[in-house]
């Protein structure tokens, strides 16, 4: 009886001990969690702090950087973002400036590394695309600059897209007259102005480049352009009037350059090309409106100017004609000279266009035995502007 009644006894204490363990269970679950969670948090805030303090000393780096960069201190440019990527390695502005300052440095396989790894990021960064165009170019390689400008072309850019992507345009036509490729850049040119609409800076600017490229038409195009909102624009007046002058527009290259020389008498090239194109209009014979007897005179004053030049080549090496041919000219131009005068004409005034052949031809034969005079010039012009008339 007694052990039934221990039995009984422990049984309920243990009954009681397992029901207040179970009570206190959830309490030290609970407490333990409550721990962890801190503990969690405590890790998270601080391993946030350490995160915002590398960031923040990565950007006191690069900023430096940026400031050093920009004062063309490549150097300590390049260790400055050095440091910054030691906070942050694989930051993209970081990598781009680190780049850019090894540019600086001539160091252009390390750039070329880095730029290639940023274009392998970022195919679309029209900054990187640039930077690879300059270096393909600056190796000569053509093909490999060509594809890099276009893709920086059509790239995407911070800021002002339009005129980041002009700018790389630009860049690209200044690269390829710089190599010769006058076609390519008249082609880039033609797409550059297509985009410009009337806005007379770049218009004034876009007829530089066509000037460049010999491409007067379009250069005098783009200038007229420009001096429509700005007509007292004196450097598209002088681009005009050359551009005038070289497509054989004398007439209008006149009243360009005389802006251009009214409004900067120190324009010396302008000042004489307007002498030019002033000569050519007075000894031009074939010019609408003359009457026959100023038609007349002018090819007479053609004639004796012609004899004056064969006489100073005579004897003279340089001339594209040699000294049989010379010879045969001048005694061709003998034999004329009697019919050659005002009157000779005014009777026979068929010997107008035989005198001028003879004239363009001797111009022509004789162009670099000996510098050319101011009239001699205006001849050669005038040749040109009525050849296969």
């Amino acid at each position: 009886m007694v052990s039934t009644a221990e039995d009984s006894t422990t049984g309920a204490r243990t009954t009681w001990a397992l029901q207040s363990y179970l009570k206190l269970e959830p309490v030290q679950l609970a407490v333990l969690t409550a721990i962890a969670v801190v503990f969690f948090l405590a890790v998270t805030g601080l391993s946030r702090l350490y995160r915002a303090q590398q960031e923040s000393l990565g950007n006191r780096w690069y900023e430096r950087g940026v400031a050093d960069l920009s004062a063309r201190n490549f150097n300590q440019a390049m260790l400055e973002f050095r440091t910054a990527l030691r906070y942050s390695r694989d930051n993209y502005d970081y990598q781009l400036n680190l780049a850019e300052s090894l540019l600086g440095l001539h160091r252009t396989q390390e750039a070329y590394s880095y730029f290639l790894n940023l274009w392998e990021r970022e195919p679309e960064n029209g900054m990187v695309n640039l930077e690879l165009a300059r270096i393909a170019a600056a190796s000569g390689e053509k093909e490999q600059a060509e594809r890099d400008y276009h893709n920086a072309i059509y790239a995407t850019w911070p800021g002002d897209q339009e005129v980041q992507r002009r700018e790389t345009r630009v860049e690209l036509i200044k690269y390829l007259l710089k190599i010769g490729a006058s076609e390519q850049a008249q082609a880039e040119l033609i797409a550059l102005e297509a985009n410009l609409g009337n806005d007379p800076v770049q218009q004034e600017r876009v007829g530089e480049l066509f000037m460049l490229a010999q491409d007067y038409e379009h250069a005098l195009a783009a200038y007229r352009v420009s001096l429509r909102s700005n007509r007292h624009n004196e450097r598209a007046q002088a681009g005009a009037g050359w551009a005038a002058f070289e497509t054989g527009q004398y007439p209008l290259a006149q009243r360009y350059l005389q802006m251009a020389v009214a409004a900067n008498p120190n324009d010396r090239e302008s000042a004489e090309r307007l002498k030019t194109t002033s000569l050519v209009l007075q000894m031009d014979p074939f010019q609408r409106g003359l009457s026959v007897a100023h038609r007349n005179r002018i090819v007479v004053d053609a004639f004796a100017t012609t004899g004056q030049r064969l006489k100073s080549c005579e004897g003279k090496p340089g001339s594209t004609a040699p000294a049989t041919s010379q010879l045969g000219l001048a005694d061709t131009w003998e034999a004329l000279k009697p019919r050659i005068t005002v009157r000779g004409l005014e009777r026979e005034p068929d010997r107008v266009e035989s005198a001028m052949d003879l004239v363009f031809e001797i111009e022509r034969e004789t162009a670099s035995c000996a510098v050319v005079s101011a009239p001699d010039q205006a001849l050669l012009l005038i040749a040109r502007l009525h050849e296969g008339r």
